[in-house]
């Protein structure tokens, strides 16, 4: 009798060959950036079209991107999600490609969707650089594959587009910023609780969007909700893994708009000024509502909000986004082949906080006129 052989821990378990079927690709959704000088008034125009803002404000966000040379992270942050995704399905033994587009900036999304039809693509599933949700977060993006599939459309292409749910709350998301957090944490064990601080910091969005974030027959404020929601799983890692009493606070960045206009609060510069002078010496700031390292985040946090802690005499730690940790590349193919297996007619995710895939009526509506959407059932 021959000895079986002993498996080899390093081998790669490949994934059945039609694991992501019916999809024959994969798209990259993300919100785009610009990337010299001369893009980053024309990138700003198409991200507040239809909102009547005028230059003279714009001008001034702008100086965000010159502190940059003009050139917003974002879109070489997307490249590199992309490289690691596709060999990550491929470790998994899974030939299909991963497409990129864009909502305000090259590569855009009607072109991809073109070149994909025109490459003989027919059903492409779609994952979104936006974990949360909202109108700008989740059916903002809707209404753009909308746009773009009706533009294939009209040149004689039919194309299928579907959707992963939003993920903020899975664990393929949750588990990779918890690790990230508990290693900052732990780098300053010598401070005491009463010194240390951990602040979620998110996007801020205005107060309506929030109030209409979920389900249209829902409680609303699902956007708010989810961050306290992941800011309290992430605290309850740290102290399981560390013994440490850190309250789950979420602070907001990148507010725009009107001052008349409410949006979330507090600014994470306002809570640094109140954290200094309660005692608190050592902040950690975990980035959480991004998924990379958008311009909110080396601007807004690694320039603003650091320039207020040394003004303050604070130490400031700021955690890593999720980016390309292979945990948050592994989780993220793991979310692909649940949503083809779900197209499939397989199980369909259930619990408090998990998103479904086709969004619900009137979930997360847009404010200003009713456009349009795919992947949900209104």
């Amino acid at each position: 009798m021959t000895a079986a052989a002993t498996p080899d821990p390093t081998e790669v378990t490949s994934e059945p060959s039609d694991a992501l079927a019916p999809y024959d690709a994969v798209l990259l959704l993300s919100f785009g950036g610009p990337e010299a000088p001369d893009e980053v008034m024309p990138f700003l125009r198409r991200v507040t079209a239809g909102r009547g803002i005028p230059d003279e404000r714009l001008e001034s966000v702008a100086e965000h991107y010159h502190h940059f040379g003009g050139r917003s992270p974002i879109n070489d942050q997307n490249r590199a999600l992309l490289a690691a995704l596709e060999k990550e399905l491929a470790g998994r033994g899974l030939d299909v490609p991963v497409l990129w587009g864009n909502r305000n900036s090259e590569p855009f999304l009607a072109d991809t969707l073109r070149e994909a039809v025109e490459a003989g693509r027919h059903r492409l599933l779609t994952v979104t650089t936006s974990a949360y949700s909202c109108y700008s977060s989740c059916r903002q993006y809707r209404e753009n594959l909308a746009d773009a599939v009706a533009e294939v459309r009209e040149l004689g292409h039919v194309l299928e587009v579907d959707k992963v749910a939003q993920y903020a709350l899975r664990p393929a998301f949750v588990d990779p910023n918890a690790a990230l957090v508990l290693d900052a944490v732990r780098g300053h064990a010598d401070v005491p609780d009463g010194q240390l601080a951990l602040l979620f910091c998110t996007h801020s969005i205005p107060e309506a969007m929030d109030d209409t974030s979920g389900p249209g027959d829902g409680e609303g404020n699902l956007y708010s909700a989810q961050h306290h929601e992941l800011a309290r799983r992430v605290v309850a890692r740290v102290a399981e893994e560390t013994g440490r009493d850190l309250p789950p606070e979420v602070v907001y960045c990148s507010r725009s708009g009107p001052p008349s206009q409410p949006w979330l609060e507090p600014d994470v510069n306002d809570r640094l000024e109140e954290l200094a002078a309660a005692g608190v010496t050592t902040v950690v700031v975990a980035p959480v509502g991004f998924v990379s390292d958008h311009m909110e985040v080396v601007y807004d946090l690694d320039t603003e909000a650091q320039e207020t802690a040394d003004r303050l005499g604070l130490t400031l730690t700021r955690v890593p986004t999720v980016g390309v940790d292979p945990a948050w590349v592994a989780g993220l193919a793991d979310l692909l082949l649940e949503r083809a297996e779900e197209a499939r007619g397989g199980p369909v995710p259930t619990g408090e906080w998990v998103r479904p895939s086709v969004c619900a009526p009137g979930c997360c509506p847009n404010l200003r006129q009713a456009r349009p959407a795919l992947c949900g059932s209104d």
